[in-house]
Formats: C-alpha cells, sequence, structure tokens
C-alpha cells in the first residue's frame, strides 16, 4: 500500500479501485466488545455471576488467532475497570488491540445470559448508548489504513446506532475497493432491530461482500422478503459475492459458489452450549481460506470449529490450538487422553 493509498483511507471520499493489500493482519473486524455476566440458574434466583469477554466479532477474532492467524480487533471500550478486562481478554487471546479506543464517557455493553433450563440460554442485552455503540468511521481509519486480508463483518455492528451503521458501510465499501475480502455475517438479532430494518440495511451491505454467511432462516435479510434459499443465493452470486454459506446447525454447512452446491455434516459431539457456535464456524472458514484450503477444506474446519464450540461453555473458550485440531477425528464417547 503506497503513501497515497493510505492518505485516501484516512480522508473522507470515494478512492479508487486499487491493488490487493499488502498486510500484517490477516483478520481485521471490529464491534462492539461485551462484557458477558453468565448464570448457572435463573437470573431472578440469584447466585454468582462469571464475567467474560464477549461479542461475535471477537470470537471470530479469538478463533482464527488461536488458530496460528493473525488477527486485530477495532471498536470502543469503556475507559474503566470493564473496558480494562476486554482489553486484557483479547490481549491474552493474541488479538491485536492497537486499534481499540477507550471512551471516557460511556459505559461497557453488558449481556447476562441465564442457563434457564438443561437446553435452553436466555440472553438479556444492557447495550445502549454504550461505548461500543457510539462506534464511528473515524474508529476505523486507522485500522483500514494499515490494511487486512480479510475484513469480517457482523449484522450486529450496523443495529446499535445510526453512527455505527455508516462506519460499518464505509469499512465494506473502503476495503472492498482495496481488493480485501470481506465476509458478512448476517447474525439477526432481534432484540436489537427488527428483520424489515435489517433487510433494508444488510441486503445493500451484502453487495461489498465475496463472503456472505447466514443460518436458513436469515438468508432473506440479504434478499428479497419470503424467497427460498435457491432464489436469494442466485440474486448474492448475481450480485458479486464468490460463496455464500448456510449454517443448519446440527446438520452441518452448505456452501454456494458458481460453480455448484457442496455440503459438509456436523461433527457428532455432546453439545453443552451452542452460545458461540455460528461465529466459531465462520472463524473456522475463514482460517481455511487464510490457509488456502479449498472449499471442502474450508468447510471442513469450518464444522471442526462449530463442534469445538458447543462441546464446551462459554461463547470462545472451547476453540482449538491449530495442534488441537484433529482431536475430534478418532475419539471414541468418554474418551481421555493419557
Amino acid at each position: 500500500m503506497t503513501a497515497t493509498d493510505r492518505d485516501a483511507l484516512r480522508e473522507p471520499g470515494p478512492r479508487l479501485p486499487g491493488p490487493r493489500v499488502a498486510t500484517d493482519v490477516d483478520l481485521l473486524t471490529f464491534g462492539e466488545a461485551l462484557v458477558s455476566l453468565r448464570s448457572s440458574g435463573p437470573l431472578s434466583a440469584g447466585g454468582p455471576l462469571t464475567p467474560h469477554l464477549a461479542g461475535a466479532e471477537c470470537n471470530v477474532a479469538i478463533g482464527v488467532s488461536r488458530l496460528g492467524h493473525r488477527a486485530a480487533f477495532a471498536g470502543r471500550v469503556s475507559d474503566d475497570e470493564l473496558g480494562g478486562f476486554l482489553v486484557r481478554q483479547l490481549r491474552a487471546e493474541s488479538v491485536q488491540v492497537g486499534h481499540v479506543t477507550r471512551d471516557p464517557e460511556r459505559s461497557a455493553g453488558l449481556m447476562f445470559l441465564e442457563r434457564r433450563t438443561a437446553d435452553l440460554t436466555r440472553v438479556i442485552y444492557q447495550r445502549a448508548g454504550s461505548a461500543g455503540s457510539a462506534l464511528c468511521v473515524d474508529d476505523l481509519r486507522s485500522a483500514l489504513a494499515a490494511g487486512a486480508r480479510v475484513l469480517h463483518l457482523t449484522g450486529i455492528t450496523p443495529a446499535l446506532s445510526d453512527s455505527a451503521r455508516e462506519a460499518t458501510t464505509w469499512a465494506a465499501e473502503t476495503a472492498a475497493r482495496a481488493g480485501t475480502l470481506v465476509c458478512l455475517d448476517v447474525n439477526h438479532r432481534t432484540k436489537l432491530w427488527s428483520r424489515d430494518a435489517a433487510r433494508a440495511v444488510l441486503t445493500p451491505l451484502a453487495g461489498h461482500a465475496s463472503v456472505v454467511v447466514a443460518s436458513a432462516d436469515e438468508l432473506d435479510l440479504v434478499g428479497v422478503p419470503g424467497a427460498d434459499e435457491q432464489t436469494v443465493v442466485a440474486g448474492l452470486l448475481d450480485r458479486g459475492v464468490s460463496t455464500v454459506l448456510v449454517k443448519l446447525g446440527g446438520d452441518g454447512a452448505r456452501a454456494y459458489t458458481r460453480d455448484g452446491r457442496l455440503e459438509a455434516a456436523a461433527l457428532p459431539v455432546t453439545a453443552v452450549d451452542t452460545v458461540g457456535a455460528g461465529d466459531a464456524f465462520t472463524a473456522g472458514y475463514l482460517s481455511g481460506h487464510l490457509d488456502g484450503l479449498d472449499l471442502a477444506g474450508r468447510l471442513r474446519r469450518a464444522v471442526t470449529l462449530g463442534a469445538f464450540a458447543v462441546a464446551g461453555y462459554g461463547d470462545w473458550e472451547a476453540l482449538p490450538r491449530r495442534d488441537e485440531l484433529s482431536l475430534l477425528d478418532f475419539r471414541q464417547l468418554g474418551d481421555t487422553i493419557r
């Protein structure tokens, strides 16, 4: 990247297409880092709460970092102990935080998770007016100027505020013009915005992406309302998206490209916590892309990370290191490695 290119990224206004960015960062993502407070039972009954780092974008950054890639996170966190906790957690997972802004005027966003029954977890947010929701274009200029091989976005960030929506769109347009692969995970949150509001923003945003990730019930948020899967996928591919990934939970996943469709079965594991499984899937796919794997290899790694995620507790804590990727391949139920 030339000095002229860097200056163009730092200044408002359009930039002409240029060559692929040379960078020391494999994956850049941004959004809201949350303090997640987990309860083993109903919150109304009281009991201990344990703090964790949460946020879809953070989960993906940690997932790719654990596999040996260079990941960076940009955004705003509070300038207090909770913000310090979030930054320390990211650093501990080798995620670069040089583009994180400490906001002295806003508090950290909170997410409460209660295990309501053995197989049902309920999430409660307290994130309105948080530091993360104040994200704006200026918070991202230096991170985008530094470049990355992959820019990962989710549909959560543009739902946080008008400024976060503007920043997400700007980042997607800027990265795409620079030749960076842009990945968009729809990640619809019904407590943040309606389906109609999400569709109005995410459908045009998907036009800047090379990879679009969605669960089967989210696909129409990047296409025609009520359209079937094949119609939405065809529309995305016609608009320039190279790969559409459809997450199917326990049934695995399928990928669409202009060459056709490929499916991957989920790995059989005992699921104990499904929070963060979709982010793990995306992290695995992007890791496979960064390693130069073919589509089948990328899907295999994606479902492998999804299996690790649901088989352990926490949004990202159970995700594997690179030398652990094969742990689920030859195991028997109840195996112990000695």
